[in-house]
């Protein structure tokens, strides 16, 4: 069991490298989707030629990174959860996932379905209407030149996750003398061409019910309107210090557990995926379909990420003991200026979430009742983070029908009603946020060229780490004793705060400066 819980935070932490380039790749789309608009930048500027032909090449590259995020998905998916010759996995995972397509391809021919027999028309001469042979045609796709069932997103993650397995069982199989050039980790793109064609059949005759049964929980998601966007706001924060948020996000953005859409015969499935389709294509998704799929994005977060958390580390310095108050002035304008501009929360919410359950469970309830308030006000506001960024790109430059003043209006109530309630909670049930710990327990923070050796024997020493990654907030590292690691020693480092996930792995939460901590950690090891 513990074991599977330490796979499945490798996998979370997986799923952030292709988010976070669609997440910069879908703000570029967004300013060159304001800057097309007549009404945003007159009709003048919507007619120069060469200004024009920039902007279209910025949505042509965007929109080929959001065809292909399958792919990416597989790759990541591999690279994650390799435990070694990561660039062999990642390798194996393309291959994997175009031999998987090519199964599914073979098994809907044997069953006469090519791209030419599914087409509405074909569809609606073979006697079905014009709606249902609209939505038949729509669940098969041209992905990567081979005509196969649209999966989206998870047909990547599927083909990354068999792939890795193959890669980490064979990537050291050793074969007979005569064909040992094959051996070793060249076994593993082979055995991959040999093993997913064989998957990619199986997936073929099961998807229709397997992608019914998804669609089904996404039309009761659906139907639950904003109670619905409450139970993920509310569950996403409840599961940041598991790490475990990141699963439950790319679910909604990219299966139709977060809405389906059907555009110029094609289905989109996933919330993230309908947006992202209403940059590129302006006009194609209908503003229902796309309030629908905002309600589970940005819009949600911004009034806590730009107020609310804003507030409650104001109420944090304000509460913090007078001589403490200069080294938490430091540590909350620097968490509070994150959260407002990019959405990035951990480093805030770790210095509460941990010391403080009713802190933590109020933070996700109004989280929740954020979500639900901008479903309710049919704002239409997307992306994934949630800051001042998002608000501008994808709500005021978006127009008047994303109803984003609403998103101020609610952070107008947020804002005094975190800093209030945050004050109230600390000081009444003395709880130690920072510059209120007890005097034995208050780290002293290390000089900032000491940081890296100091990381390092927090960890237990050089010899007690077997891998040192990162995601957007944390230091991810795999340990081989857990009871080596020293929390105090950590937290002298200016870690926001510690979670260990399973026996053998824990999570150091640094803020947006982790990139640089891991490469410098890394580099001292030796593994850089």
């Amino acid at each position: 069991m513990k074991q599977l819980t330490s796979q499945i935070h490798a996998f979370g932490k997986a799923l952030m490298m292709p988010i976070s380039v669609i997440a910069a790749a879908g703000i570029f789309l967004g300013l060159a989707a304001a800057m097309q608009n007549p009404a945003i930048t007159g009709d003048a500027f919507a007619q120069m030629q060469v200004p024009q032909l920039i902007i279209g090449f910025i949505r042509k590259v965007a929109g080929a990174l959001f065809a292909n995020l399958p792919v990416f998905f597989a790759v990541a998916s591999a690279i994650g959860l390799a435990k070694a010759e990561k660039p062999t996995a990642a390798f194996a995972a393309v291959i994997g996932y175009i031999t998987m397509n090519v199964g599914i391809s073979a098994t809907l021919a044997a069953k006469g379905l090519t791209a030419a027999t599914t087409t509405p028309a074909a569809l609606q001469q073979a006697g079905m209407d014009q709606t249902t042979a609209m939505m038949t045609s729509a669940e098969y796709i041209q992905m990567l030149g081979i005509f196969t069932y649209n999966m989206s997103v998870l047909g990547g993650v599927i083909a990354g996750l068999l792939t890795v397995l193959l890669h980490n069982r064979f990537y050291t199989q050793q074969l007979p003398t005569a064909i040992s050039f094959f051996g070793g980790r060249r076994f593993v793109p082979i055995v991959t061409v040999v093993v997913l064609p064989l998957v990619g059949v199986l997936l073929a005759l099961i998807w229709p019910t397997l992608g019914a049964g998804i669609a089904w929980v996404g039309e009761m998601i659906g139907k639950s309107g904003q109670y619905g966007a409450f139970l993920l706001g509310t569950a996403e924060r409840i599961l940041i210090p598991t790490g475990l948020h990141h699963i439950l996000n790319e679910t909604v953005r990219f299966t139709p557990i977060g809405g389906i859409a059907i555009v110029d015969g094609q289905t989109l499935v996933g919330a993230l995926n309908i947006f992202n389709a209403s940059l590129t294509h302006p006009g194609s998704v209908p503003d229902d379909a796309l309030r629908n799929a905002t309600q589970f994005l940005a819009q949600g977060k911004i009034p806590v990420m730009m107020f609310g958390l804003p507030a409650a580390a104001l109420a944090i310095y304000h509460t913090a003991r007078p001589e403490h108050k200069q080294r938490v002035k430091a540590l909350m304008m620097a968490g509070a200026l994150t959260s407002f501009t990019t959405g990035i929360t951990e480093p805030l919410e770790f210095c509460f979430i941990f010391v403080s359950p009713v802190l933590y469970l109020l933070h996700a309830l109004l989280t929740g009742l954020s979500f639900m308030l901008m479903s309710m006000l049919h704002l239409m506001i997307g992306n994934v983070q949630g800051g001042v960024i998002d608000l501008v790109v994808f709500g005021m430059l978006g127009g008047s029908k994303t109803h984003w003043w609403w998103t101020l209006a609610l952070g107008v109530v947020y804002a005094p009603l975190y800093y209030y309630a945050f004050r109230f909670i600390i000081t009444r049930m003395g709880v130690e946020t920072p510059g209120r710990e007890s005097e034995d327990e208050k780290p002293q923070q290390v000089a900032a060229d000491e940081r890296t050796k100091v990381i390092i024997s927090g960890l237990g020493g050089q010899a007690n780490i077997e891998d040192v990654d990162c995601c957007f907030t944390r230091l991810r590292v795999r340990v081989k004793d857990m009871k080596e690691v020293v929390d105090q020693t950590l937290l002298t480092t200016g870690a926001n705060g510690i979670n260990r996930v399973s026996e053998h792995d824990i999570q150091v939460i640094y803020g947006p400066q982790v990139e640089k901590i891991a490469n410098e950690v890394k580099s001292a090891l030796g593994v850089a």
